[in-house]
Protein backbone atom coordinates (compact mmCIF):
# COMPACT_ATOMS: atom_id res chain seq x y z
CA UNK A 1 0.00 0.00 0.00
CA UNK A 2 1.52 3.51 -0.80
CA UNK A 3 1.32 5.95 1.48
CA UNK A 4 -0.23 9.01 0.98
CA UNK A 5 1.88 11.86 2.38
CA UNK A 6 -0.99 14.45 3.70
CA UNK A 7 -0.28 18.00 5.35
CA UNK A 8 -1.16 17.60 9.61
CA UNK A 9 -4.18 19.91 10.76
CA UNK A 10 -3.33 21.57 13.91
CA UNK A 11 -4.70 23.05 16.84
CA UNK A 12 -8.87 23.24 17.08
CA UNK A 13 -9.38 21.83 13.42
CA UNK A 14 -7.38 18.62 14.29
CA UNK A 15 -9.38 17.87 17.44
CA UNK A 16 -12.27 18.95 16.29
CA UNK A 17 -12.40 16.29 13.17
CA UNK A 18 -10.56 13.53 15.60
CA UNK A 19 -12.65 13.95 18.79
CA UNK A 20 -15.91 14.52 17.43
CA UNK A 21 -16.03 18.04 18.58
CA UNK A 22 -19.39 20.08 17.88
CA UNK A 23 -17.42 23.13 17.61
CA UNK A 24 -14.42 25.71 17.61
CA UNK A 25 -14.66 28.67 20.59
CA UNK A 26 -18.68 27.98 21.10
CA UNK A 27 -20.49 25.52 22.77
CA UNK A 28 -19.25 22.05 24.47
CA UNK A 29 -16.22 20.75 22.70
CA UNK A 30 -14.70 17.43 22.87
CA UNK A 31 -11.46 16.72 24.65
CA UNK A 32 -8.37 18.64 22.75
CA UNK A 33 -11.11 21.59 22.08
CA UNK A 34 -8.53 23.88 23.60
CA UNK A 35 -11.33 24.95 25.97
CA UNK A 36 -10.02 23.29 29.26
CA UNK A 37 -13.35 21.40 29.39
CA UNK A 38 -11.46 19.07 31.78
CA UNK A 39 -10.11 21.45 34.31
CA UNK A 40 -9.86 19.87 38.09
CA UNK A 41 -9.29 16.37 36.42
CA UNK A 42 -6.75 13.92 37.05
CA UNK A 43 -6.08 10.99 34.59
CA UNK A 44 -3.53 7.93 35.90
CA UNK A 45 -2.17 6.49 33.33
CA UNK A 46 0.23 3.22 33.60
CA UNK A 47 2.38 1.82 31.06
CA UNK A 48 6.22 0.26 30.65
CA UNK A 49 7.86 3.08 30.03
CA UNK A 50 10.89 4.58 31.76
CA UNK A 51 14.15 6.98 31.02
CA UNK A 52 13.98 8.60 28.01
CA UNK A 53 10.70 6.88 26.60
CA UNK A 54 8.83 7.84 29.78
CA UNK A 55 10.11 11.97 29.29
CA UNK A 56 9.22 12.04 25.88
CA UNK A 57 5.61 10.39 26.49
CA UNK A 58 5.26 12.79 29.21
CA UNK A 59 5.54 15.95 26.49
CA UNK A 60 2.16 14.07 24.88
CA UNK A 61 0.44 13.86 28.28
CA UNK A 62 1.71 17.90 28.81
CA UNK A 63 0.27 18.90 25.52
CA UNK A 64 -2.96 17.22 26.65
CA UNK A 65 -2.89 18.93 29.82
CA UNK A 66 -2.69 21.76 27.74
CA UNK A 67 -5.83 21.42 25.51
CA UNK A 68 -7.74 19.88 28.07
CA UNK A 69 -7.23 21.35 31.35
CA UNK A 70 -7.09 17.82 33.10
CA UNK A 71 -3.23 16.73 34.99
CA UNK A 72 -2.19 13.32 34.09
CA UNK A 73 -0.21 11.01 36.15
CA UNK A 74 2.41 8.46 34.52
CA UNK A 75 3.11 4.92 36.84
CA UNK A 76 5.91 3.34 35.06
CA UNK A 77 4.72 -0.88 35.81
CA UNK A 78 8.13 -2.59 34.43
CA UNK A 79 7.61 -5.36 32.54
CA UNK A 80 4.94 -7.50 34.27
CA UNK A 81 2.31 -5.24 33.38
CA UNK A 82 -0.29 -7.52 34.10
CA UNK A 83 0.74 -8.32 37.72
CA UNK A 84 0.87 -4.71 38.28
CA UNK A 85 -2.30 -3.42 37.24
CA UNK A 86 -3.99 -6.55 38.26
CA UNK A 87 -3.14 -5.47 41.70
CA UNK A 88 -4.25 -2.13 41.23
CA UNK A 89 -7.89 -3.11 40.01
CA UNK A 90 -7.56 -5.51 43.00
CA UNK A 91 -6.96 -2.99 45.73
CA UNK A 92 -9.01 -0.67 44.33
CA UNK A 93 -6.78 1.63 42.68
CA UNK A 94 -7.12 0.72 39.12
CA UNK A 95 -5.15 3.73 36.54
CA UNK A 96 -7.76 5.08 33.99
CA UNK A 97 -5.31 4.65 31.21
CA UNK A 98 -3.06 1.98 30.55
CA UNK A 99 -0.53 1.26 27.52
CA UNK A 100 -0.63 -2.19 26.89
CA UNK A 101 2.68 -4.01 24.99
CA UNK A 102 1.32 -7.02 24.84
CA UNK A 103 -1.35 -8.11 22.45
CA UNK A 104 -1.80 -11.59 24.44
CA UNK A 105 -2.28 -8.92 27.43
CA UNK A 106 -5.14 -6.92 25.63
CA UNK A 107 -6.40 -10.14 25.51
CA UNK A 108 -5.92 -11.25 28.98
CA UNK A 109 -7.46 -7.68 30.56
CA UNK A 110 -10.38 -8.27 27.65
CA UNK A 111 -11.55 -11.85 28.80
CA UNK A 112 -11.66 -10.41 32.61
CA UNK A 113 -13.94 -7.97 31.69
CA UNK A 114 -11.35 -5.16 32.61
CA UNK A 115 -11.49 -2.96 29.67
CA UNK A 116 -13.73 -0.60 28.01
CA UNK A 117 -14.49 -0.67 24.50
CA UNK A 118 -13.48 2.52 22.68
CA UNK A 119 -16.26 5.28 22.44
CA UNK A 120 -17.54 5.84 18.58
CA UNK A 121 -14.83 8.77 18.16
CA UNK A 122 -12.07 6.58 18.73
CA UNK A 123 -13.28 3.61 16.75
CA UNK A 124 -13.94 6.41 14.13
CA UNK A 125 -10.94 7.68 13.84
CA UNK A 126 -8.73 4.55 14.04
CA UNK A 127 -11.28 3.12 10.92
CA UNK A 128 -10.45 6.05 8.99
CA UNK A 129 -6.43 6.54 9.71
CA UNK A 130 -5.08 3.21 10.44
CA UNK A 131 -4.50 0.07 8.37
CA UNK A 132 -7.03 -2.48 9.25
CA UNK A 133 -4.21 -4.79 10.82
CA UNK A 134 -3.61 -2.50 13.83
CA UNK A 135 -7.87 -2.85 14.92
CA UNK A 136 -7.80 -6.34 14.33
CA UNK A 137 -4.75 -6.38 17.18
CA UNK A 138 -6.64 -4.00 19.04
CA UNK A 139 -9.44 -6.25 19.34
CA UNK A 140 -10.78 -8.83 20.86
CA UNK A 141 -14.29 -11.05 19.81
CA UNK A 142 -15.14 -8.27 17.71
CA UNK A 143 -14.77 -5.34 19.82
CA UNK A 144 -12.50 -2.78 19.89
CA UNK A 145 -10.83 -1.86 23.36
CA UNK A 146 -7.49 -0.72 22.03
CA UNK A 147 -5.24 1.95 20.27
CA UNK A 148 -1.61 1.39 18.81
CA UNK A 149 -0.55 4.71 20.20
CA UNK A 150 3.18 3.81 19.78
CA UNK A 151 4.61 1.14 17.20
CA UNK A 152 7.88 -0.25 16.90
CA UNK A 153 9.28 -1.56 13.04
CA UNK A 154 11.29 -5.08 14.66
CA UNK A 155 12.73 -5.83 11.13
CA UNK A 156 15.41 -3.54 11.41
CA UNK A 157 19.32 -4.88 11.49
CA UNK A 158 21.64 -1.84 12.51
CA UNK A 159 25.19 -1.85 11.88
CA UNK A 160 28.39 0.51 11.66
CA UNK A 161 28.64 2.43 8.65
CA UNK A 162 32.22 2.66 9.50
CA UNK A 163 32.58 -0.98 10.36
CA UNK A 164 30.63 -2.11 6.60
CA UNK A 165 34.06 -0.25 5.07
CA UNK A 166 36.75 -1.53 6.93
CA UNK A 167 35.66 -4.83 5.92
CA UNK A 168 34.63 -3.79 2.15
CA UNK A 169 30.63 -5.19 2.67
CA UNK A 170 27.40 -3.68 1.59
CA UNK A 171 23.81 -4.77 3.21
CA UNK A 172 22.79 -8.31 2.55
CA UNK A 173 19.51 -8.85 0.98
CA UNK A 174 19.25 -12.47 2.58
CA UNK A 175 20.06 -14.14 5.08
CA UNK A 176 22.77 -16.14 3.33
CA UNK A 177 23.92 -13.31 2.72
CA UNK A 178 24.18 -11.88 6.10
CA UNK A 179 25.75 -15.06 7.69
CA UNK A 180 28.63 -14.52 4.48
CA UNK A 181 28.69 -10.44 5.63
CA UNK A 182 29.20 -11.51 9.32
CA UNK A 183 32.10 -13.28 8.57
CA UNK A 184 33.78 -10.59 6.50
CA UNK A 185 33.30 -8.23 9.17
CA UNK A 186 34.63 -11.04 11.61
CA UNK A 187 37.49 -11.18 9.38
CA UNK A 188 38.12 -7.48 9.43
CA UNK A 189 38.63 -7.79 13.33
CA UNK A 190 35.14 -7.23 14.64
CA UNK A 191 32.62 -10.09 15.37
CA UNK A 192 29.51 -10.04 13.28
CA UNK A 193 26.98 -9.43 15.69
CA UNK A 194 26.11 -8.40 19.25
CA UNK A 195 23.51 -10.37 20.52
CA UNK A 196 21.15 -9.41 23.91
CA UNK A 197 21.17 -12.86 25.13
CA UNK A 198 20.31 -11.52 28.41
CA UNK A 199 16.93 -10.77 27.56
CA UNK A 200 14.95 -13.25 25.82
CA UNK A 201 12.47 -11.18 23.96
CA UNK A 202 15.66 -9.99 21.75
CA UNK A 203 15.46 -13.89 20.94
CA UNK A 204 12.08 -14.35 20.09
CA UNK A 205 12.21 -11.88 17.91
CA UNK A 206 15.15 -13.28 16.01
CA UNK A 207 12.65 -16.15 15.55
CA UNK A 208 9.76 -14.61 14.48
CA UNK A 209 11.57 -12.83 11.75
CA UNK A 210 13.08 -16.18 10.59
CA UNK A 211 10.01 -17.87 10.82
CA UNK A 212 7.80 -14.94 9.01
CA UNK A 213 10.16 -15.16 6.32
CA UNK A 214 10.55 -18.54 5.95
CA UNK A 215 7.47 -20.61 6.47
CA UNK A 216 4.75 -17.44 5.78
CA UNK A 217 2.39 -15.46 6.86
CA UNK A 218 -0.27 -17.99 7.40
CA UNK A 219 1.86 -20.54 9.17
CA UNK A 220 2.80 -17.48 11.03
CA UNK A 221 -0.77 -16.83 12.11
CA UNK A 222 -1.94 -20.07 12.68
CA UNK A 223 1.83 -20.28 15.39
CA UNK A 224 0.70 -17.24 16.82
CA UNK A 225 -2.96 -18.48 17.68
CA UNK A 226 -1.70 -21.89 18.73
CA UNK A 227 -3.50 -23.78 15.63
CA UNK A 228 -0.11 -24.76 14.67
CA UNK A 229 2.09 -26.55 16.98
CA UNK A 230 5.37 -25.39 18.30
CA UNK A 231 6.82 -28.75 17.12
CA UNK A 232 5.65 -28.38 13.70
CA UNK A 233 8.26 -29.30 11.20
CA UNK A 234 8.57 -25.75 9.99
CA UNK A 235 9.29 -24.53 13.49
CA UNK A 236 12.13 -27.11 13.53
CA UNK A 237 13.47 -25.38 10.44
CA UNK A 238 13.29 -21.85 12.04
CA UNK A 239 15.33 -23.26 14.94
CA UNK A 240 17.75 -24.63 12.77
CA UNK A 241 17.82 -21.68 10.54
CA UNK A 242 18.38 -19.50 13.86
CA UNK A 243 21.17 -21.94 15.48
CA UNK A 244 23.33 -21.25 12.19
CA UNK A 245 24.04 -18.32 13.85
CA UNK A 246 24.10 -18.70 17.21
CA UNK A 247 26.56 -21.85 17.05
CA UNK A 248 28.78 -19.84 15.37
CA UNK A 249 31.48 -18.02 17.64
CA UNK A 250 32.93 -15.94 15.06
CA UNK A 251 29.50 -14.73 14.52
CA UNK A 252 28.49 -13.49 18.39
CA UNK A 253 30.47 -11.04 19.99
CA UNK A 254 32.28 -13.01 23.15
CA UNK A 255 30.69 -16.12 21.89
CA UNK A 256 27.11 -17.48 23.21
CA UNK A 257 28.56 -17.18 26.64
CA UNK A 258 28.76 -13.32 26.85
CA UNK A 259 25.58 -12.85 25.21
CA UNK A 260 23.79 -14.54 27.54
CA UNK A 261 25.27 -12.06 30.03
CA UNK A 262 24.43 -9.11 27.49
CA UNK A 263 21.18 -7.04 28.05
CA UNK A 264 19.35 -4.63 24.73
CA UNK A 265 21.47 -1.26 26.04
CA UNK A 266 24.84 -3.69 26.18
CA UNK A 267 24.59 -5.05 22.63
CA UNK A 268 23.83 -1.84 21.48
CA UNK A 269 26.77 -0.63 23.22
CA UNK A 270 29.49 -3.24 21.91
CA UNK A 271 28.37 -1.72 18.44
CA UNK A 272 28.20 1.96 18.82
CA UNK A 273 29.32 2.68 22.26
CA UNK A 274 33.06 3.89 22.63
CA UNK A 275 34.62 0.35 22.23
CA UNK A 276 33.42 -1.23 19.51
CA UNK A 277 33.07 -5.26 19.26
CA UNK A 278 30.80 -6.08 16.92
CA UNK A 279 29.85 -4.54 13.02
CA UNK A 280 25.50 -5.44 13.75
CA UNK A 281 22.89 -5.51 16.22
CA UNK A 282 19.84 -7.47 15.26
CA UNK A 283 16.69 -5.63 17.00
CA UNK A 284 14.21 -3.25 16.49
CA UNK A 285 13.96 0.81 15.41
CA UNK A 286 14.32 1.83 19.14
CA UNK A 287 17.98 0.76 18.49
CA UNK A 288 18.66 4.58 17.17
CA UNK A 289 17.69 5.85 20.06
CA UNK A 290 20.15 4.20 22.00
CA UNK A 291 22.62 4.78 20.01
CA UNK A 292 22.11 8.44 19.54
CA UNK A 293 21.04 9.33 23.16
CA UNK A 294 23.48 7.08 24.88
CA UNK A 295 26.51 6.85 22.52
CA UNK A 296 26.02 10.02 20.65
CA UNK A 297 25.72 8.44 17.40
CA UNK A 298 24.74 10.74 14.53
CA UNK A 299 21.72 8.47 12.86
CA UNK A 300 21.91 8.03 8.87
CA UNK A 301 25.80 8.42 9.31
CA UNK A 302 27.79 6.84 12.18
CA UNK A 303 24.51 4.37 12.79
CA UNK A 304 22.22 2.98 9.78
CA UNK A 305 20.16 -0.23 9.17
CA UNK A 306 19.17 -2.59 6.33
CA UNK A 307 15.69 -4.60 6.32
CA UNK A 308 15.99 -8.16 7.67
CA UNK A 309 16.65 -10.23 4.88
CA UNK A 310 14.78 -12.36 3.51
CA UNK A 311 15.46 -16.35 4.56
CA UNK A 312 15.57 -19.33 1.94
CA UNK A 313 12.80 -18.38 -1.00
CA UNK A 314 10.60 -16.50 1.55
CA UNK A 315 9.89 -12.52 1.27
CA UNK A 316 11.68 -10.29 3.48
CA UNK A 317 9.29 -10.26 7.00
CA UNK A 318 8.35 -7.10 8.80
CA UNK A 319 7.47 -8.05 12.06
CA UNK A 320 6.18 -5.38 14.50
CA UNK A 321 5.07 -4.86 18.25
CA UNK A 322 3.25 -1.76 19.61
CA UNK A 323 2.10 -0.32 22.47
CA UNK A 324 -1.99 -0.03 22.38
CA UNK A 325 -3.96 2.74 25.23
CA UNK A 326 -6.69 1.04 26.42
CA UNK A 327 -8.87 2.36 28.88
CA UNK A 328 -9.59 0.47 32.31
CA UNK A 329 -13.55 -0.04 33.11
CA UNK A 330 -13.28 0.09 36.95
CA UNK A 331 -10.92 3.22 36.90
CA UNK A 332 -12.52 6.22 38.83
CA UNK A 333 -11.90 8.61 35.72
CA UNK A 334 -12.94 6.51 32.77
CA UNK A 335 -14.38 9.20 31.20
CA UNK A 336 -11.66 11.38 30.85
CA UNK A 337 -9.38 8.77 30.48
CA UNK A 338 -11.23 8.14 27.21
CA UNK A 339 -11.01 11.65 25.73
CA UNK A 340 -7.08 11.36 26.47
CA UNK A 341 -7.13 8.06 24.31
CA UNK A 342 -8.83 9.86 21.79
CA UNK A 343 -6.52 12.46 21.81
CA UNK A 344 -3.53 9.67 21.24
CA UNK A 345 -5.83 8.78 17.97
CA UNK A 346 -5.05 12.19 16.28
CA UNK A 347 -1.75 13.18 14.04
CA UNK A 348 -1.04 16.05 16.50
CA UNK A 349 -0.77 13.67 19.83
CA UNK A 350 1.77 11.20 17.09
CA UNK A 351 3.72 14.60 15.94
CA UNK A 352 4.75 15.54 19.84
CA UNK A 353 6.71 12.31 20.32
CA UNK A 354 7.79 12.30 16.80
CA UNK A 355 9.44 15.23 16.72
CA UNK A 356 11.29 14.11 20.13
CA UNK A 357 12.52 10.93 18.57
CA UNK A 358 12.95 7.24 19.58
CA UNK A 359 9.16 7.04 18.01
CA UNK A 360 7.18 5.54 15.69
CA UNK A 361 3.45 5.88 15.07
CA UNK A 362 0.98 3.30 12.38
CA UNK A 363 -0.96 6.71 12.05
CA UNK A 364 -1.22 7.04 8.00
CA UNK A 365 -2.05 10.56 8.36
CA UNK A 366 1.01 11.26 10.30
CA UNK A 367 3.42 13.61 8.44
CA UNK A 368 6.54 11.90 7.51
CA UNK A 369 8.07 15.20 8.01
CA UNK A 370 7.33 15.73 11.15
CA UNK A 371 10.02 12.81 11.92
CA UNK A 372 13.24 14.47 12.83
CA UNK A 373 15.76 12.28 10.14
CA UNK A 374 15.70 10.36 7.28
CA UNK A 375 15.98 7.56 8.82
CA UNK A 376 13.41 7.40 11.02
CA UNK A 377 11.71 8.47 8.35
CA UNK A 378 12.72 5.20 6.08
CA UNK A 379 11.63 3.23 8.95
CA UNK A 380 8.21 5.05 9.58
CA UNK A 381 7.31 4.84 5.67
CA UNK A 382 8.19 1.30 5.62
CA UNK A 383 5.73 0.34 8.36
CA UNK A 384 2.94 2.07 7.45
CA UNK A 385 3.61 0.91 3.57
CA UNK A 386 3.59 -2.43 4.86
CA UNK A 387 -0.16 -2.04 5.26
CA UNK A 388 -1.99 -5.31 6.17
CA UNK A 389 1.22 -7.45 5.42
CA UNK A 390 2.57 -6.19 8.88
CA UNK A 391 2.47 -8.88 11.41
CA UNK A 392 2.37 -8.10 15.14
CA UNK A 393 5.36 -9.92 17.55
CA UNK A 394 4.18 -13.15 18.06
CA UNK A 395 5.26 -13.73 21.48
CA UNK A 396 3.14 -10.28 22.41
CA UNK A 397 0.41 -12.17 20.79
CA UNK A 398 0.74 -15.40 23.52
CA UNK A 399 -0.59 -15.39 26.97
CA UNK A 400 2.29 -13.69 29.11
CA UNK A 401 3.28 -17.19 30.88
CA UNK A 402 4.94 -18.37 27.64
CA UNK A 403 5.50 -15.27 25.74
CA UNK A 404 6.35 -12.32 27.78
CA UNK A 405 7.62 -13.66 31.30
CA UNK A 406 11.10 -13.72 32.60
CA UNK A 407 12.26 -16.91 33.05
CA UNK A 408 10.13 -18.88 31.68
CA UNK A 409 8.33 -19.62 28.46
CA UNK A 410 9.54 -18.88 25.16
CA UNK A 411 12.45 -16.30 26.58
CA UNK A 412 13.93 -19.02 28.94
CA UNK A 413 13.99 -21.61 26.07
CA UNK A 414 15.33 -19.77 23.50
CA UNK A 415 18.13 -18.71 25.99
CA UNK A 416 18.69 -22.26 26.62
CA UNK A 417 18.81 -22.73 22.93
CA UNK A 418 21.45 -19.58 22.15
CA UNK A 419 23.25 -21.84 24.81
CA UNK A 420 22.94 -24.98 23.42
CA UNK A 421 21.81 -24.72 19.60
CA UNK A 422 22.66 -28.50 19.01
CA UNK A 423 18.88 -30.01 18.97
CA UNK A 424 16.23 -27.69 17.44
CA UNK A 425 13.84 -30.35 17.76
CA UNK A 426 13.92 -31.34 21.01
CA UNK A 427 13.88 -27.33 21.65
CA UNK A 428 10.26 -27.18 19.48
CA UNK A 429 9.04 -30.42 21.70
CA UNK A 430 9.76 -28.14 25.08
CA UNK A 431 8.39 -24.76 23.12
CA UNK A 432 5.19 -26.77 22.24
CA UNK A 433 4.96 -28.13 25.47
CA UNK A 434 5.49 -24.73 27.51
CA UNK A 435 2.88 -23.27 25.16
CA UNK A 436 0.23 -25.95 25.76
CA UNK A 437 0.51 -25.18 28.82
CA UNK A 438 0.02 -21.66 28.78
CA UNK A 439 -2.82 -21.39 26.18
CA UNK A 440 -4.53 -23.92 28.40
CA UNK A 441 -4.82 -21.92 31.85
Amino acid sequence: MMRRRTTLLTGCTALALALGATACGGGPVSAGGGDKALDGQTVTVAGVWSGSEQKNFQKVLDAFTEKTGAKTQFVSTGDNVSTVVGSKIEGGNAPDVVMVPQVGVLQQFAKKGWLKPLSPAAQKTISADYAPVWKKYGSVDGTLYGLYFKAAHKSTVWYSPEAFTQAGVKPPKSYDELLKAGHTVSDSGLAAFAVAGQDGWTLTDWFENIYLSQAGPEKYDALAAHKLKWSDPSVVEALTTLGKLFKDKQLIAGGQKEALNTDFPGSVEKVFGPKAEAGMVYEGDFVAGVAHDQFGKAIGKDANFFPFPAVGGGTAPVVSGGDAAVVLKDAKNAKAGMKLLEYLATPEAAAVWAKAGGFLSPNKKLDLAQYGDDVTRATAKSLVDAGDTVRFDMSDQAPAAFGGTKGTGEWKLLQDFLRDPSDPKATAAKLEAAAAKAYQD
